[in-house]
């Protein structure tokens, strides 16, 4: 069967998305993730647009060890050096490059003329293969060039070296049936495009993301570039587990084969949307809170007799698993090992070591802890707040009322001393913003967003907070954990002014 490569671009055109910024610990978590998914290509970042940058995808090329690696830099030979530079230590390098063939955006970004940026495809395709021996050239506003000129660009590529030919949907513009046309075309008029792999990346202005993916991969693409839960520019990207699950799902449509584990999809999909603090719509395909509820008696009455009335597929088959086991202050070290593995959580002796001790404490708390209390012990192991790195909370005591101002006493720890400060807000939750605003140094900013949600059922529920704080054109997310949803609240706020 035909192989059909899924190359992420969670970590790059993903984290361009306003809001949708991560930390280098948080990218080496998903870039791991997709690699136990068995991603094909991880496109760890744009090299040159930072030094942060720089690192996270030099650290990520160092980490990971089946994966190819890839680094996004523009046709000059600067961007393609520092792209280099990045991956080179993979075990499996790529070097992504591109220059635009529409007509708009040759005449109003690149000033070029055609034969300019047939010549510059030329000589910067080439001199990036000298490096690297995998080199991946994409055409920008590839559907709305010229289908000739396109065809010449993509032979020039070829020539130059690329092993790999992208076709991109930049601006979310084309239909399907388009999509498909301009492949095949491409398939007849350019030599040697069998001997490459043909991509497309497709963004979803239309909402047709998926939708040209699919089309795509019908009229002959060989890899697909996609994020997870869809993330990125505008109205972001295809998504990832929708492609995979609906090559899954109709094979009688699709009789392709696709490394990706499905089975992983859920765990990885909860995990990216704990780290961009934001939850999956309700009525997002295959991941939603909603993708497998049944609220309609009559589709209720068609599950109970077979579930394959309404369901296409099977909550196990993305990794959404019923609850085996009850765990509480009785349970074992290994108990919650093999729980959080059979989640899809793989973490270090430390990392489960520093949850175990959290498990602990929760656990004095609530009788019970579900899958959802465990899971959300996973995901924030990557806030700082468990592994001490920043400052921390110690304590805090808040007093509010309808007829006193509310004020709040909050101490912190940081390189081993204790600080401490009081303020006054509107509320608790502002008066100990106030007194943490106080205790830790950060340049100007302001609070843009803030959320509570409760994390499982009952009285004593966890309460997970998330704010957003923006600094200049920069905006961090900081995520806290605690059945007192004060305190998750600070925990937030700490872990977010931390960032800053």
């Amino acid at each position: 069967m035909k192989q059909i490569r899924i190359f992420d671009t969670t970590l790059r055109d993903g984290e361009q998305a306003p809001g949708c910024s991560m930390d280098l610990a948080e990218k080496i978590e998903i870039a791991q993730a997709l690699e136990r998914m068995k991603v094909d290509v991880i496109e760890a970042g744009f090299a040159i647009a930072s030094q942060g940058d720089f690192e996270s995808v030099q650290t990520i090329a160092r980490v990971l060890k089946s994966s190819t690696v890839a680094s996004l830099s523009r046709a000059t030979k600067k961007d393609i050096d520092v792209a280099w530079n990045a991956v080179k230590e993979a075990n499996s390098p790529l070097i992504h490059t591109f220059l635009a063939t529409s007509p708009t955006h040759m005449q109003y970004k690149l000033k070029m003329s055609e034969q300019e940026v047939l010549d510059t495809v030329s000589s910067m395709v080439a001199y990036a293969r000298n490096l690297c021996p995998q080199v991946e050239f994409s055409a920008e506003d590839a559907m709305r060039s010229d289908p000739a000129f396109l065809a010449k660009a993509v032979d020039a590529a070829i020539r130059a070296g690329a092993s790999i030919i992208n076709i991109p949907d930049t601006v979310g513009y084309a239909m399907p049936s388009e999509m498909a046309e301009m492949l095949e075309y491409l398939q007849k008029n350019v030599e040697n495009i069998d001997n490459v792999t043909l991509s497309v990346h497709c963004h979803n202005d239309l909402g047709l993301a998926v939708a040209n993916s699919l089309a795509a991969v019908r009229a002959g693409a060989t890899q697909v570039e996609c994020t997870v839960n869809g993330i990125g520019e505008r109205a972001g990207n295809a998504a990832l587990e929708e492609i995979v699950m609906a090559m899954h799902t109709r094979k009688d449509l699709y009789p392709f084969e696709c490394a990706v584990e499905t089975s992983r999809i859920s765990p990885l999909s909860r995990l990216v949307y704990s780290i961009l603090g934001v939850n999956a719509p309700m009525n997002k395909a295959v991941v939603g809170q909603n993708a497998f509820a049944h609220e309609a008696g009559i589709h209720q009455h068609g599950v109970m007799a077979n579930r394959a009335t309404y369901e296409i597929m099977t909550p196990e088959s993305i990794g959404l698993m019923q609850n085996r086991m009850v765990l509480g202050k009785h349970s074992g070290r290994h108990a919650v090992e093999e729980r959080l593995s059979a989640l899809g959580y793989q973490l270090s002796k430390e990392e489960l070591d520093l949850l175990f001790a959290r498990f602990k404490d929760l656990c004095d708390r609530k009788k019970t802890i579900s899958d959802h209390d465990l899971e959300a012990l996973a995901l924030h192991r990557l806030s700082g707040i468990a592994s001490g790195t920043g400052y921390r909370l110690e304590r805090f005591t808040v007093n509010s009322g309808n007829y006193v101002t509310s004020n709040a006493v909050v101490s912190v720890l940081h390189d081993g001393e204790r600080t401490e400060e009081v303020a006054l807000g509107d509320g608790p939750i502002d008066a100990a913003f106030n007194a943490v605003d106080k205790l830790i140094p950060a340049p100007p900013h302001s609070l843009e967003d803030y959320a509570i949600q409760t994390i499982s059922e009952g009285k004593d529920a966890q309460g997970e907070a998330i704010v957003k704080i923006r600094c200049g054109d920069r905006v961090v997310t900081g995520r806290g954990l605690s059945t007192d949803i004060v305190e998750a609240s600070i925990l937030a706020y700490i872990n977010g002014m931390n960032k800053l």
